[in-house]
Protein backbone atom coordinates (compact mmCIF):
# COMPACT_ATOMS: atom_id res chain seq x y z
CA UNK A 1 0.00 0.00 0.00
CA UNK A 2 1.17 3.16 -1.00
CA UNK A 3 1.64 5.54 2.31
CA UNK A 4 3.25 9.44 2.23
CA UNK A 5 6.06 10.19 4.69
CA UNK A 6 7.95 13.29 6.36
CA UNK A 7 11.73 12.71 7.41
CA UNK A 8 13.33 15.92 8.89
CA UNK A 9 17.46 15.09 9.08
CA UNK A 10 18.46 18.79 10.28
CA UNK A 11 17.08 22.00 11.21
CA UNK A 12 13.69 20.14 13.62
CA UNK A 13 15.34 20.95 16.95
CA UNK A 14 17.96 23.68 16.07
CA UNK A 15 18.63 26.34 14.24
CA UNK A 16 20.64 25.52 10.78
CA UNK A 17 21.08 22.57 8.69
CA UNK A 18 17.59 22.21 6.96
CA UNK A 19 17.46 18.90 5.05
CA UNK A 20 14.00 16.90 4.93
CA UNK A 21 13.36 14.33 2.48
CA UNK A 22 9.52 12.93 1.30
CA UNK A 23 9.01 9.45 0.63
CA UNK A 24 6.02 8.02 -1.36
CA UNK A 25 5.00 4.08 -2.28
CA UNK A 26 5.04 1.01 -0.02
CA UNK A 27 7.72 1.14 2.28
CA UNK A 28 9.89 -1.37 0.60
CA UNK A 29 9.66 0.45 -2.77
CA UNK A 30 9.49 4.37 -1.54
CA UNK A 31 10.71 6.93 -3.52
CA UNK A 32 12.33 10.25 -1.86
CA UNK A 33 12.73 13.70 -3.03
CA UNK A 34 14.68 15.87 -0.34
CA UNK A 35 14.33 19.34 0.32
CA UNK A 36 17.22 21.80 1.12
CA UNK A 37 20.56 20.53 2.27
CA UNK A 38 22.26 23.15 4.59
CA UNK A 39 25.15 23.39 6.94
CA UNK A 40 25.71 25.34 10.42
CA UNK A 41 28.76 26.80 11.94
CA UNK A 42 30.68 25.60 14.61
CA UNK A 43 31.71 27.34 17.65
CA UNK A 44 34.43 26.98 19.91
CA UNK A 45 33.11 23.60 21.16
CA UNK A 46 34.30 22.63 18.03
CA UNK A 47 37.92 23.08 17.92
CA UNK A 48 39.52 23.09 13.89
CA UNK A 49 35.64 21.84 12.51
CA UNK A 50 35.30 23.93 9.33
CA UNK A 51 31.59 23.31 9.21
CA UNK A 52 28.70 21.21 10.88
CA UNK A 53 26.35 18.97 8.48
CA UNK A 54 23.60 16.61 9.00
CA UNK A 55 24.25 13.00 9.42
CA UNK A 56 23.21 11.27 5.77
CA UNK A 57 23.28 7.79 6.54
CA UNK A 58 19.73 7.38 6.00
CA UNK A 59 19.91 9.38 2.56
CA UNK A 60 22.61 7.25 1.44
CA UNK A 61 21.07 4.08 1.84
CA UNK A 62 17.98 5.76 0.33
CA UNK A 63 20.04 7.29 -3.01
CA UNK A 64 18.95 4.52 -5.30
CA UNK A 65 15.09 5.65 -4.83
CA UNK A 66 16.00 9.41 -4.96
CA UNK A 67 14.14 11.35 -7.50
CA UNK A 68 15.95 14.74 -6.92
CA UNK A 69 16.41 17.84 -4.65
CA UNK A 70 14.93 20.82 -4.13
CA UNK A 71 16.45 23.84 -2.95
CA UNK A 72 14.12 26.52 -1.57
CA UNK A 73 16.38 29.59 -1.21
CA UNK A 74 20.17 30.32 -1.08
CA UNK A 75 21.15 30.95 2.48
CA UNK A 76 23.95 28.48 3.69
CA UNK A 77 21.41 26.44 6.56
CA UNK A 78 19.70 25.59 3.04
CA UNK A 79 21.87 24.86 0.30
CA UNK A 80 25.43 25.07 2.34
CA UNK A 81 26.40 21.48 2.52
CA UNK A 82 25.07 20.07 -1.14
CA UNK A 83 28.49 20.82 -2.40
CA UNK A 84 30.27 18.54 0.34
CA UNK A 85 27.27 16.13 0.37
CA UNK A 86 26.44 15.32 -3.31
CA UNK A 87 28.96 12.91 -4.43
CA UNK A 88 27.85 11.16 -1.28
CA UNK A 89 24.35 11.46 -2.16
CA UNK A 90 24.37 10.67 -6.06
CA UNK A 91 28.12 9.30 -7.09
CA UNK A 92 27.31 9.29 -10.53
CA UNK A 93 26.28 12.76 -10.53
CA UNK A 94 22.74 11.53 -11.40
CA UNK A 95 20.00 13.19 -8.96
CA UNK A 96 18.88 16.17 -10.22
CA UNK A 97 18.82 19.25 -8.26
CA UNK A 98 16.26 22.27 -8.75
CA UNK A 99 16.75 26.06 -7.44
CA UNK A 100 15.76 29.05 -8.72
CA UNK A 101 18.10 31.45 -10.81
CA UNK A 102 19.72 33.14 -8.07
CA UNK A 103 20.32 29.76 -6.04
CA UNK A 104 21.75 28.34 -8.90
CA UNK A 105 24.03 31.51 -9.18
CA UNK A 106 24.62 31.47 -6.00
CA UNK A 107 26.08 27.63 -6.15
CA UNK A 108 28.27 28.31 -8.99
CA UNK A 109 29.66 31.09 -7.54
CA UNK A 110 30.28 28.78 -4.04
CA UNK A 111 31.68 25.67 -6.20
CA UNK A 112 34.06 28.27 -8.49
CA UNK A 113 35.54 29.56 -4.54
CA UNK A 114 36.01 25.90 -3.21
CA UNK A 115 38.38 23.93 -5.32
CA UNK A 116 37.45 20.15 -5.99
CA UNK A 117 33.84 21.16 -6.02
CA UNK A 118 31.18 18.98 -8.11
CA UNK A 119 29.90 19.84 -10.83
CA UNK A 120 26.09 20.22 -9.87
CA UNK A 121 23.88 20.38 -13.26
CA UNK A 122 20.81 22.73 -11.67
CA UNK A 123 17.32 22.76 -13.46
CA UNK A 124 16.08 26.28 -12.37
CA UNK A 125 12.60 26.77 -11.80
CA UNK A 126 10.58 29.53 -10.88
CA UNK A 127 7.13 30.98 -9.04
CA UNK A 128 3.98 29.73 -10.78
CA UNK A 129 6.54 26.95 -12.18
CA UNK A 130 5.33 23.04 -11.80
CA UNK A 131 8.14 20.26 -12.37
CA UNK A 132 8.04 16.42 -12.12
CA UNK A 133 10.52 14.31 -9.70
CA UNK A 134 9.21 10.99 -10.00
CA UNK A 135 5.59 10.53 -7.91
CA UNK A 136 6.45 13.62 -6.76
CA UNK A 137 4.90 16.92 -8.89
CA UNK A 138 6.36 19.98 -7.28
CA UNK A 139 5.17 23.82 -7.82
CA UNK A 140 7.11 27.04 -5.92
CA UNK A 141 5.20 29.22 -4.47
CA UNK A 142 6.68 33.12 -3.84
CA UNK A 143 6.66 34.22 -0.30
CA UNK A 144 9.25 37.13 1.44
CA UNK A 145 12.22 36.46 2.91
CA UNK A 146 16.08 38.17 3.50
CA UNK A 147 17.47 37.12 0.50
CA UNK A 148 16.37 36.85 -3.27
CA UNK A 149 13.93 34.17 -4.81
CA UNK A 150 12.67 32.55 -1.31
CA UNK A 151 10.29 29.62 -2.26
CA UNK A 152 7.61 27.70 -0.15
CA UNK A 153 6.92 24.55 -1.94
CA UNK A 154 3.72 22.76 -2.67
CA UNK A 155 4.48 18.97 -3.17
CA UNK A 156 1.73 17.14 -4.52
CA UNK A 157 1.39 13.18 -4.68
CA UNK A 158 -1.68 10.60 -5.31
CA UNK A 159 -2.48 11.16 -1.58
CA UNK A 160 -2.85 14.52 -1.14
CA UNK A 161 -0.90 18.10 -1.22
CA UNK A 162 2.00 19.25 1.49
CA UNK A 163 2.87 22.60 1.90
CA UNK A 164 6.70 23.06 2.69
CA UNK A 165 7.03 26.98 3.51
CA UNK A 166 10.76 27.02 3.61
CA UNK A 167 11.55 30.63 5.56
CA UNK A 168 9.07 32.81 4.67
CA UNK A 169 7.40 36.38 6.01
CA UNK A 170 4.93 38.54 4.78
CA UNK A 171 6.38 41.65 4.60
CA UNK A 172 3.80 43.55 1.80
CA UNK A 173 6.01 46.29 1.02
CA UNK A 174 9.81 44.62 0.57
CA UNK A 175 12.50 46.32 -0.62
CA UNK A 176 12.86 44.23 -3.57
CA UNK A 177 11.40 41.07 -5.30
CA UNK A 178 7.81 40.09 -5.50
CA UNK A 179 4.88 40.04 -2.30
CA UNK A 180 4.01 36.37 -1.09
CA UNK A 181 1.67 34.60 -2.98
CA UNK A 182 -1.18 34.67 -1.16
CA UNK A 183 -3.75 33.83 -3.50
CA UNK A 184 -1.83 30.57 -4.40
CA UNK A 185 -1.86 29.76 -0.95
CA UNK A 186 -5.56 30.17 -0.78
CA UNK A 187 -5.87 28.34 -3.97
CA UNK A 188 -4.28 25.16 -2.57
CA UNK A 189 -6.43 25.59 0.74
CA UNK A 190 -9.80 25.54 -1.19
CA UNK A 191 -8.59 22.29 -2.84
CA UNK A 192 -7.12 20.56 0.17
CA UNK A 193 -3.86 20.82 1.92
CA UNK A 194 -3.06 17.69 3.57
CA UNK A 195 -0.32 19.08 5.72
CA UNK A 196 1.54 22.28 6.09
CA UNK A 197 5.60 21.95 7.10
CA UNK A 198 6.15 24.78 8.39
CA UNK A 199 8.69 27.51 9.78
CA UNK A 200 9.30 28.57 13.75
CA UNK A 201 11.94 30.86 13.88
CA UNK A 202 9.59 33.43 15.34
CA UNK A 203 6.43 30.87 16.43
CA UNK A 204 7.19 32.97 20.30
CA UNK A 205 6.48 36.49 19.10
CA UNK A 206 3.54 38.10 18.57
CA UNK A 207 2.55 40.35 16.13
CA UNK A 208 4.06 40.77 12.43
CA UNK A 209 7.60 41.23 11.46
CA UNK A 210 8.40 44.74 10.62
CA UNK A 211 8.71 45.26 6.83
CA UNK A 212 12.54 45.82 5.11
CA UNK A 213 11.32 49.12 3.84
CA UNK A 214 11.05 50.56 7.55
CA UNK A 215 14.45 49.34 7.97
CA UNK A 216 15.38 51.19 5.10
CA UNK A 217 14.40 54.22 6.44
CA UNK A 218 15.85 53.53 9.82
CA UNK A 219 19.10 52.94 7.77
CA UNK A 220 18.97 56.56 6.33
CA UNK A 221 17.74 58.10 9.83
CA UNK A 222 20.82 56.44 10.88
CA UNK A 223 23.52 57.58 8.23
CA UNK A 224 21.83 61.16 8.04
CA UNK A 225 22.70 61.45 11.75
CA UNK A 226 26.29 60.24 11.47
CA UNK A 227 29.29 62.91 10.92
CA UNK A 228 31.89 60.64 10.25
CA UNK A 229 32.33 57.24 7.88
CA UNK A 230 29.90 54.52 8.29
CA UNK A 231 30.41 50.69 8.49
CA UNK A 232 27.21 48.88 7.94
CA UNK A 233 27.38 45.12 8.80
CA UNK A 234 24.70 42.35 7.39
CA UNK A 235 24.35 38.71 6.36
CA UNK A 236 26.11 38.70 2.97
CA UNK A 237 23.18 36.91 1.31
CA UNK A 238 20.50 40.05 2.20
CA UNK A 239 20.49 41.54 -1.51
CA UNK A 240 17.20 43.45 0.08
CA UNK A 241 19.27 44.77 2.60
CA UNK A 242 22.17 46.02 0.67
CA UNK A 243 20.33 47.52 -1.50
CA UNK A 244 18.32 49.35 0.96
CA UNK A 245 22.11 50.27 2.33
CA UNK A 246 23.17 51.46 -0.88
CA UNK A 247 20.04 53.48 -1.40
CA UNK A 248 20.29 55.40 2.23
CA UNK A 249 23.82 56.28 1.38
CA UNK A 250 22.62 57.51 -2.06
CA UNK A 251 20.02 59.55 -0.41
CA UNK A 252 22.49 60.94 1.77
CA UNK A 253 25.24 61.85 -1.00
CA UNK A 254 27.77 59.17 -0.10
CA UNK A 255 29.47 56.67 -1.74
CA UNK A 256 29.62 52.78 -0.47
CA UNK A 257 32.85 50.65 -0.31
CA UNK A 258 32.21 46.77 -0.38
CA UNK A 259 34.22 44.58 1.59
CA UNK A 260 34.58 41.28 1.98
CA UNK A 261 34.61 38.43 -0.48
CA UNK A 262 31.28 36.67 0.19
CA UNK A 263 29.22 39.86 0.31
CA UNK A 264 31.47 40.66 -3.24
CA UNK A 265 30.24 37.45 -4.45
CA UNK A 266 26.64 37.65 -3.63
CA UNK A 267 26.36 41.37 -5.08
CA UNK A 268 28.22 40.48 -8.73
CA UNK A 269 25.46 36.98 -8.52
CA UNK A 270 22.65 39.60 -7.91
CA UNK A 271 24.01 42.28 -10.44
CA UNK A 272 23.99 39.56 -13.03
CA UNK A 273 20.25 39.21 -12.62
CA UNK A 274 19.46 42.69 -12.55
CA UNK A 275 18.80 42.96 -8.53
CA UNK A 276 21.24 45.88 -8.38
CA UNK A 277 19.78 47.68 -11.43
CA UNK A 278 19.82 51.45 -10.73
CA UNK A 279 21.57 51.70 -8.26
CA UNK A 280 25.70 53.98 -8.51
CA UNK A 281 28.58 51.99 -8.67
CA UNK A 282 30.82 50.85 -6.17
CA UNK A 283 34.00 52.31 -5.15
CA UNK A 284 37.40 51.07 -5.46
CA UNK A 285 39.27 50.30 -1.93
CA UNK A 286 42.08 52.27 -3.60
CA UNK A 287 39.67 55.27 -4.01
CA UNK A 288 38.51 54.61 -0.30
CA UNK A 289 41.61 57.17 1.28
CA UNK A 290 40.88 60.47 -1.07
CA UNK A 291 36.63 60.16 -0.01
CA UNK A 292 36.10 62.64 2.98
CA UNK A 293 34.83 61.00 6.12
CA UNK A 294 31.42 61.94 5.72
CA UNK A 295 30.53 61.14 2.29
CA UNK A 296 31.26 57.59 2.36
CA UNK A 297 29.40 53.87 3.19
CA UNK A 298 31.19 50.80 4.07
CA UNK A 299 29.00 47.40 3.65
CA UNK A 300 30.88 44.69 4.89
CA UNK A 301 31.07 41.02 6.53
CA UNK A 302 31.68 40.57 10.20
CA UNK A 303 28.54 41.02 11.48
CA UNK A 304 28.88 37.30 13.73
CA UNK A 305 32.33 38.23 14.76
CA UNK A 306 34.10 35.87 12.56
CA UNK A 307 38.08 36.45 13.25
CA UNK A 308 39.06 36.88 9.51
CA UNK A 309 36.11 38.98 8.17
CA UNK A 310 35.90 42.53 7.01
CA UNK A 311 34.63 44.06 10.26
CA UNK A 312 36.81 42.43 12.48
CA UNK A 313 40.16 43.21 10.28
CA UNK A 314 39.23 46.86 10.65
CA UNK A 315 38.74 46.60 14.34
CA UNK A 316 42.06 45.08 14.90
CA UNK A 317 43.51 47.98 12.13
CA UNK A 318 45.08 45.16 9.58
CA UNK A 319 43.46 46.21 6.63
CA UNK A 320 45.89 48.20 3.99
CA UNK A 321 43.57 50.78 2.06
CA UNK A 322 40.64 50.99 4.33
CA UNK A 323 40.64 52.17 8.17
CA UNK A 324 37.76 53.61 10.52
CA UNK A 325 38.61 55.80 13.53
CA UNK A 326 37.27 58.03 16.32
CA UNK A 327 34.03 59.55 15.53
CA UNK A 328 32.93 57.07 12.76
CA UNK A 329 30.02 54.83 13.29
CA UNK A 330 29.39 51.09 13.18
CA UNK A 331 25.74 49.28 12.76
CA UNK A 332 24.69 45.85 13.14
CA UNK A 333 22.06 45.48 11.11
CA UNK A 334 21.59 41.37 11.86
CA UNK A 335 20.70 39.69 14.69
CA UNK A 336 23.17 37.39 16.66
CA UNK A 337 23.45 33.91 15.71
CA UNK A 338 23.30 32.06 19.40
CA UNK A 339 26.81 30.70 19.83
CA UNK A 340 28.60 33.99 18.32
CA UNK A 341 27.97 36.55 21.31
CA UNK A 342 31.25 35.92 22.56
CA UNK A 343 33.38 37.00 19.22
CA UNK A 344 30.96 39.34 18.76
CA UNK A 345 31.49 41.67 21.99
CA UNK A 346 34.55 41.31 21.48
CA UNK A 347 34.78 42.81 18.11
CA UNK A 348 32.50 45.39 19.40
CA UNK A 349 34.63 45.83 22.39
CA UNK A 350 37.39 46.67 20.01
CA UNK A 351 35.32 48.89 18.40
CA UNK A 352 34.38 50.96 21.17
CA UNK A 353 37.70 51.56 22.77
CA UNK A 354 38.45 53.22 19.22
CA UNK A 355 36.15 55.96 19.99
CA UNK A 356 34.03 54.32 17.46
CA UNK A 357 29.77 54.86 17.78
CA UNK A 358 28.30 51.03 17.65
CA UNK A 359 24.44 51.34 16.77
CA UNK A 360 22.58 47.95 16.98
CA UNK A 361 18.76 46.60 16.54
CA UNK A 362 18.09 47.90 20.09
CA UNK A 363 18.60 51.05 19.54
CA UNK A 364 17.49 51.71 15.95
CA UNK A 365 15.18 50.19 13.33
CA UNK A 366 18.12 48.74 11.43
CA UNK A 367 17.12 44.93 11.35
CA UNK A 368 14.11 42.97 10.82
CA UNK A 369 13.88 38.68 11.15
CA UNK A 370 12.93 37.61 7.46
CA UNK A 371 10.70 35.06 9.61
CA UNK A 372 7.09 34.98 10.34
CA UNK A 373 5.60 35.64 14.01
CA UNK A 374 2.40 34.45 15.58
CA UNK A 375 -0.17 36.59 13.03
CA UNK A 376 1.51 36.00 9.66
CA UNK A 377 1.46 31.84 11.04
CA UNK A 378 -2.07 32.81 11.71
CA UNK A 379 -2.47 33.65 8.42
CA UNK A 380 -0.53 30.99 6.44
CA UNK A 381 -3.31 28.46 8.33
CA UNK A 382 -6.16 30.94 7.30
CA UNK A 383 -4.56 30.76 3.77
CA UNK A 384 -4.05 26.58 3.27
CA UNK A 385 -6.04 25.21 6.65
CA UNK A 386 -4.24 21.88 6.65
CA UNK A 387 -5.45 18.96 7.97
CA UNK A 388 -1.72 18.24 9.26
CA UNK A 389 0.17 20.71 10.81
CA UNK A 390 4.21 19.89 11.79
CA UNK A 391 6.66 22.64 13.10
CA UNK A 392 10.48 22.89 11.81
CA UNK A 393 13.00 25.17 11.76
CA UNK A 394 13.66 25.83 15.37
CA UNK A 395 14.93 24.77 18.42
CA UNK A 396 13.04 23.20 20.76
CA UNK A 397 11.17 26.02 22.17
CA UNK A 398 10.63 27.37 18.93
CA UNK A 399 8.16 24.19 17.76
CA UNK A 400 6.68 23.59 20.91
CA UNK A 401 5.16 27.26 21.28
CA UNK A 402 4.43 26.71 17.30
CA UNK A 403 2.76 23.52 17.75
CA UNK A 404 0.60 24.95 20.67
CA UNK A 405 -0.31 27.79 18.30
CA UNK A 406 -1.68 25.28 15.40
CA UNK A 407 -3.72 23.28 17.95
CA UNK A 408 -5.07 26.63 19.30
CA UNK A 409 -6.06 27.52 15.54
CA UNK A 410 -7.83 24.46 14.27
CA UNK A 411 -5.15 22.35 12.73
CA UNK A 412 -7.35 19.06 13.95
CA UNK A 413 -3.44 16.83 13.74
CA UNK A 414 -0.36 18.42 15.24
CA UNK A 415 2.65 16.12 14.77
CA UNK A 416 5.55 17.21 17.20
CA UNK A 417 8.26 15.65 15.58
CA UNK A 418 12.15 15.98 15.67
CA UNK A 419 15.31 15.37 13.61
CA UNK A 420 15.41 11.86 12.36
CA UNK A 421 11.06 10.77 13.17
CA UNK A 422 9.66 9.45 10.42
CA UNK A 423 5.57 10.85 10.24
CA UNK A 424 3.36 8.83 8.14
CA UNK A 425 1.12 11.29 6.55
CA UNK A 426 -1.12 9.48 4.76
CA UNK A 427 -3.28 7.45 4.32
CA UNK A 428 -4.80 7.12 8.10
CA UNK A 429 -4.14 8.84 10.99
CA UNK A 430 -0.70 11.12 10.66
CA UNK A 431 1.86 9.52 13.36
CA UNK A 432 5.47 8.99 13.91
CA UNK A 433 6.19 5.52 12.91
CA UNK A 434 9.75 5.02 12.59
CA UNK A 435 13.12 7.12 13.60
CA UNK A 436 16.28 6.79 11.44
CA UNK A 437 19.45 7.86 12.12
CA UNK A 438 20.65 11.16 12.29
CA UNK A 439 22.74 13.57 14.20
CA UNK A 440 25.64 16.17 13.27
CA UNK A 441 28.65 14.91 10.73
CA UNK A 442 31.68 17.30 10.55
CA UNK A 443 33.64 19.03 7.44
CA UNK A 444 37.27 19.44 9.09
CA UNK A 445 39.74 20.62 6.01
CA UNK A 446 39.80 17.67 3.10
CA UNK A 447 37.90 15.35 6.06
CA UNK A 448 34.08 14.38 6.61
CA UNK A 449 32.63 12.28 9.09
CA UNK A 450 31.36 11.88 12.91
CA UNK A 451 33.17 13.62 15.98
CA UNK A 452 35.18 10.37 16.38
CA UNK A 453 36.13 10.20 12.80
CA UNK A 454 37.75 13.56 12.27
CA UNK A 455 39.09 13.55 15.67
CA UNK A 456 36.81 16.66 17.40
CA UNK A 457 36.53 14.34 20.95
CA UNK A 458 40.13 14.11 21.61
CA UNK A 459 40.75 18.07 20.14
CA UNK A 460 37.87 18.86 23.28
CA UNK A 461 40.39 17.16 25.94
CA UNK A 462 43.48 18.60 24.16
CA UNK A 463 42.04 22.43 24.46
CA UNK A 464 40.97 21.38 28.05
CA UNK A 465 44.03 19.67 29.49
CA UNK A 466 46.30 19.52 26.91
CA UNK A 467 48.88 16.79 26.01
CA UNK A 468 51.57 14.84 27.29
CA UNK A 469 54.18 12.45 24.85
CA UNK A 470 56.72 10.31 26.76
CA UNK A 471 59.22 7.72 24.71
CA UNK A 472 60.33 4.89 26.79
CA UNK A 473 63.27 2.84 25.21
CA UNK A 474 64.23 -1.16 26.31
CA UNK A 475 66.57 -2.81 25.34
CA UNK A 476 66.63 -6.64 25.68
CA UNK A 477 67.24 -6.91 28.83
CA UNK A 478 63.79 -4.86 29.13
CA UNK A 479 66.55 -2.24 31.34
CA UNK A 480 66.02 1.18 30.10
CA UNK A 481 68.49 2.00 27.20
CA UNK A 482 67.98 5.96 28.86
CA UNK A 483 65.92 8.25 30.58
CA UNK A 484 62.27 8.38 29.65
CA UNK A 485 62.02 11.11 27.39
CA UNK A 486 58.49 13.28 28.01
CA UNK A 487 57.24 16.46 26.32
CA UNK A 488 53.82 18.29 27.57
CA UNK A 489 52.32 20.47 25.87
CA UNK A 490 49.36 23.11 27.32
CA UNK A 491 50.00 21.87 30.58
CA UNK A 492 50.85 24.53 34.07
CA UNK A 493 54.59 25.34 34.11
CA UNK A 494 54.68 24.42 37.71
CA UNK A 495 52.20 23.11 40.46
CA UNK A 496 50.96 25.13 43.35
CA UNK A 497 54.37 24.40 45.36
CA UNK A 498 56.37 25.85 42.22
CA UNK A 499 57.78 22.50 41.58
CA UNK A 500 58.10 22.08 37.95
CA UNK A 501 55.23 20.52 36.59
CA UNK A 502 57.45 18.48 33.60
CA UNK A 503 59.98 17.28 35.91
CA UNK A 504 56.98 16.03 38.19
CA UNK A 505 55.32 14.15 35.32
CA UNK A 506 59.08 12.53 34.48
CA UNK A 507 59.37 11.46 37.74
CA UNK A 508 55.97 9.54 37.77
CA UNK A 509 56.91 8.22 34.57
CA UNK A 510 60.20 6.79 35.37
CA UNK A 511 58.87 5.51 38.82
CA UNK A 512 55.77 3.58 36.90
CA UNK A 513 58.74 1.79 34.47
CA UNK A 514 60.88 1.18 37.49
CA UNK A 515 58.38 -0.33 39.38
CA UNK A 516 57.45 -3.36 36.76
CA UNK A 517 59.24 -6.07 37.37
CA UNK A 518 62.19 -6.39 34.82
CA UNK A 519 60.42 -9.72 33.59
CA UNK A 520 56.97 -8.14 33.18
CA UNK A 521 58.72 -5.48 31.32
CA UNK A 522 59.05 -7.47 28.30
CA UNK A 523 55.31 -6.53 27.48
CA UNK A 524 55.03 -3.15 26.40
CA UNK A 525 51.16 -3.30 26.57
CA UNK A 526 51.86 -3.21 29.98
CA UNK A 527 54.68 -0.83 30.43
CA UNK A 528 52.33 1.94 28.21
CA UNK A 529 49.45 1.74 30.60
CA UNK A 530 51.80 1.40 33.60
CA UNK A 531 53.34 5.24 32.74
CA UNK A 532 50.26 6.36 31.02
CA UNK A 533 47.90 5.53 34.74
CA UNK A 534 50.95 7.30 36.51
CA UNK A 535 52.03 10.22 34.27
CA UNK A 536 47.34 11.08 34.50
CA UNK A 537 47.53 10.35 38.06
CA UNK A 538 50.47 12.87 39.22
CA UNK A 539 49.16 15.46 36.87
CA UNK A 540 45.26 14.59 38.58
CA UNK A 541 46.73 15.13 42.13
CA UNK A 542 49.03 18.43 41.03
CA UNK A 543 46.13 20.28 39.08
CA UNK A 544 43.23 18.69 39.37
CA UNK A 545 43.30 17.50 35.53
CA UNK A 546 44.51 14.85 33.64
CA UNK A 547 45.98 15.45 30.63
CA UNK A 548 45.67 13.64 27.42
CA UNK A 549 49.13 11.06 27.43
CA UNK A 550 50.60 9.26 24.61
CA UNK A 551 52.82 7.14 25.72
CA UNK A 552 55.70 5.52 23.08
CA UNK A 553 57.64 1.79 24.10
CA UNK A 554 60.66 0.73 22.14
CA UNK A 555 62.74 -1.96 22.13
CA UNK A 556 66.53 -2.01 21.07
Amino acid sequence: MDELVFVPLGGVGEIGMNLAMYGFGPPARRKWLVVDCGVTFPGPELPGVDLVLPDIRFLEAERENLCGIVITHAHEDHYGALLTLYPLISPEGTVPVFATAFTAGMLEAKAESEPGSPKIVVTEFKAGSTFKAGPFEIEGISVTHSIPEPMSLAITTALGTVVHTGDWKNDEDPSMGPLIDHNRFQELGEKGVLALICDSTNAMREGVSPSEREVSEGLKEVIAAAEGRVAVTTFSSNVGRIRSIVEAARDNGREVLLLGRSMKRVVDVASELGYMEGLPPFLAEEDFGYIPRDKVVIILTGSQGENRAALAKLARDEMRDVSLTKGDTVVYSSRTIPGNEKAILETKNRLIDMGITVIEDGDALVHVSGHPRRNELRQMYGWTRPQIGIPVHGEAAHLSAHAKLMTENGIEHVVPARNGDLVRLAPGQPEIVDDVPNGRFFKDGKLFGDDEAVGVRDRRRLSFAGHVAVSIVLDRKHELVADPELVAIGVPESDAGGEDFEDLLYDAALGAVESIPRARRRDPDLVERAVQSAVRAAARDAWGKKPLTTVLVSKV
